[in-house]
């Protein structure tokens, strides 16, 4: 018989540093109850000493090493560029392009979505403030004559064409100018043509006038290899990087990358009904659709995927043609309670009206109150591409007709209040179900009073079940605890990512203590399901992958997690005894490993921890063989995976 204590011999890590690495639920990542005994490991393994944790801004931005090299030097690929040393004020305003969806990278969105803007000032300083030697340069790969006319450019630039020299706003020495001009040298020329080329294609831009996707326009194919190759071959002066002079006159007027007008998460005053309605709207998340990244907040566009095609958000705020401008406080009420428009057509579902249905008169005209005191905003969303016949309203009719009935919130009587404001929430305007809820072939809930756990296959994610105690029920929690993971998104015993990640940034860590513990005291009482068989583990068929994956765990994860996969309380999660780690299916585990993130920033947290994507690193055998190891490891007992399995809930970051 394959032992344990075998399995486990000679081997410690798994993915180097991560706010999850085994965070991987869409719900939460959570260390079960008992610690199981540490497996064992040989002396001659344990030689290499590691490096001491420490609660640093470098310690928590290992997660970003993965692609941009120790300390952000950049890796040997190229692709990714060095961030050491450059402008903290362009860093910043990088970073908040990405999450907001200014510079198109799946990646480094999924990275930073859940992020504010006082954390990405603090990157940005820590990253500016590293003095680091650059790499030599690479050697020239163009003729002399290209070379020469890439130097030109640079330094010269074309009046003919109307092509400032880059020098003219980069700094004559091309090492960019603080606070927000980068440096041009250093890089290399792959990285260099792929950012020409999303300027002039309109994936990377900034506010009008940009003048960075005028100059790429008006480049040739011929001009951006010559200026990309001359660039990459030359050295980087020493010195720190000069400050921009006042006053100086640029030659093109560029526009700033600004803030949006309103905030999706501000709090209005004054009129208290639209302060209570801002506040529900927060516990609804309804920014979170009805906001598409980089647009204004509510203003609608978000697609929304379903396994029947895209159904795009609507505006929410009060213009008169695109939004709600002419809609009454009747109209959204019978959005909210009867799922209808109000012309009378009937809504998709993908808009939670079964679940909104429960929601008060009362909290209706609250939200709507607040949604009509938003600034109006002219943006007409795309028409919904839903495949025949779903795009038909009689077939939606006849769906709604067997799988949806109006119907309020009817507290029970035999639960007290507090059970009964948590149940309205849960199940009302927080629309866990839609998520958490198992669905039949036609989209419908199996049964509207459970939450048995769904694959979400169109955001890549699986949502646990929050009745099974192998993976998300609090039935065994404190109170303060589930409190805790709702309002902080990270405990010592559990913390969230995916989907959940946004729920805690967007919606529940704005929520107050007594709705937050109605809550808790509502999930803690879901009924528990018994806990059936145990999963099937590994054998000694498997001994072979097994070592595989101890050796992966070995080189990229053991640093952060330890060698035990004991990890460190609220940094780093423990894998040993971790149900997130061990859970079936192993979508969430695959997908925060390949593709990393932070806990969503919240007041209690507002510095959280990374998990660096590997996706780039680990191919799906190496990463089927980490993750088979980790399931299996100091007392885990958990299926293999494989490496179509890897490849198949591996997705994108971007879902």
């Amino acid at each position: 018989m394959w032992r344990q204590d075998d399995r486990a011999a000679g081997v410690r890590r798994l993915l180097r540093l991560g706010v999850a690495a085994a965070a991987l639920t869409v719900w939460a990542h959570t260390v079960q109850g008992q610690t199981p005994a540490p497996s064992r490991v040989r002396q001659a393994d344990t030689v290499d000493a590691r490096a001491p944790f420490e609660d640093s801004i470098a310690q928590r931005m290992l997660a970003c090493s993965a692609c941009h090299g120790a300390q952000g030097r950049a890796t040997r690929e190229g692709y990714f560029p060095r961030i050491a040393g450059k402008p903290a004020g362009y860093l910043f305003e990088q970073l908040r392009s990405f999450r907001d969806g200014r510079r198109a990278y799946p990646a480094m969105a999924g990275l930073l979505a859940n992020l504010g803007d006082d954390y990405l000032r603090e990157i940005a300083d820590h990253f500016a403030g590293l003095d680091l030697p650059h790499p030599a340069p690479q050697a020239p790969r163009l003729p002399q004559s290209m070379l020469a006319r890439g130097r030109a450019l640079v330094l010269e630039g074309d009046a003919a064409r109307e092509l400032p020299a880059c020098a003219e706003c980069h700094g004559r020495a091309l090492t960019g100018a603080a606070p927000a001009i980068p440096g041009l040298l250093g890089l290399s020329s792959d990285y260099l043509n792929a950012q020409l080329g999303a300027w002039r294609d309109g994936l990377r831009h900034a506010a009008e006038p940009d003048c960075m996707a005028q100059v790429a326009r008006r480049l040739r194919p011929e001009d951006v290899a010559a200026i990309t190759g001359w660039l990459a071959a030359q050295p980087v002066p020493s010195g720190p990087v000069p400050q921009a002079r006042a006053g100086v006159r640029l030659p093109m007027r560029c526009g700033s990358v600004g803030a949006n007008a309103l905030s999706a998460a501000a709090l209005p005053t004054g009129d208290p009904q639209v302060s209570r309605g801002a506040y529900l709207a927060r516990a609804g998340n309804c920014a979170g659709c009805h906001t598409e990244r980089g647009a204004a907040p509510y203003a609608g566009g978000r697609g929304v995927d379903t396994p029947f095609g895209t159904v795009y958000a609507s505006n929410l705020t009060p213009d008169d043609e695109t939004g709600l401008g002419r809609w009454s406080a009747d109209d959204f009420w019978r959005a909210m309670h009867d799922g209808r428009s109000k012309d009378g057509r009937a809504l998709y579902p993908a808009f939670p009206y079964p679940q909104f249905t429960r929601v008060t008169r009362e909290d209706s005209d609250a939200l709507f109150a607040f949604l009509r005191s938003l600034p109006a905003v002219r943006r007409a969303v795309r028409p919904h591409a839903l495949r025949f016949p779903y795009d038909r309203q009689i077939v939606l009719e006849a769906w709604r007709w067997l799988f949806f009935r109006p119907a309020p919130f009817v507290a029970d009587p035999a639960r007290g209040a507090e059970w009964n404001r948590g149940a309205y929430l849960v199940n009302g305007l927080a629309h866990c179900a839609a998520c958490h809820g198992a669905r039949n072939a036609f989209g419908a809930a199996r049964d509207s009073a459970r939450f048995d756990g769904e694959r979400m296959p169109q955001q890549g994610w699986y949502a646990p079940s929050l009745h099974d105690a192998r993976q998300a029920s609090v039935a065994d929690w404190p109170l303060g605890e589930i409190v805790d993971l709702l309002r902080t998104g990270a405990t010592g015993r559990a913390g969230v990512a995916g989907p959940m990640a946004e729920v805690v940034a967007h919606g529940t860590q704005h929520l107050n203590e007594a709705d937050l513990r109605a809550i808790a005291v509502f999930l803690k009482a879901l009924p528990a399901d018994s806990p059936g068989r145990p999963p099937a583990g590994a054998t000694e068929r498997d001994a072979a992958w097994l070592a595989r994956g101890a050796r992966g765990y070995d080189t990229h994860c053991a640093q952060c997690h330890g060698d035990e996969g004991e990890g460190v309380p609220r940094a780093y999660p423990a894998l040993a005894g971790n149900r997130a780690v061990t859970m079936d299916p192993p979508v969430n585990l695959v997908r925060i490993v390949a593709h990393g993130g932070f806990a969503p920033a919240t007041a209690a947290n507002p510095r959280p921890f990374g998990m660096p994507p590997f996706t780039q690193v680990l191919d799906d055998a190496d990463l089927a063989a980490i993750l088979s190891f980790v399931r299996n490891a100091w007392g885990n007992r958990g299926s293999i995976v494989s490496a179509p399995d890897a490849s198949r809930h591996r997705g994108s970051a971007g879902q």
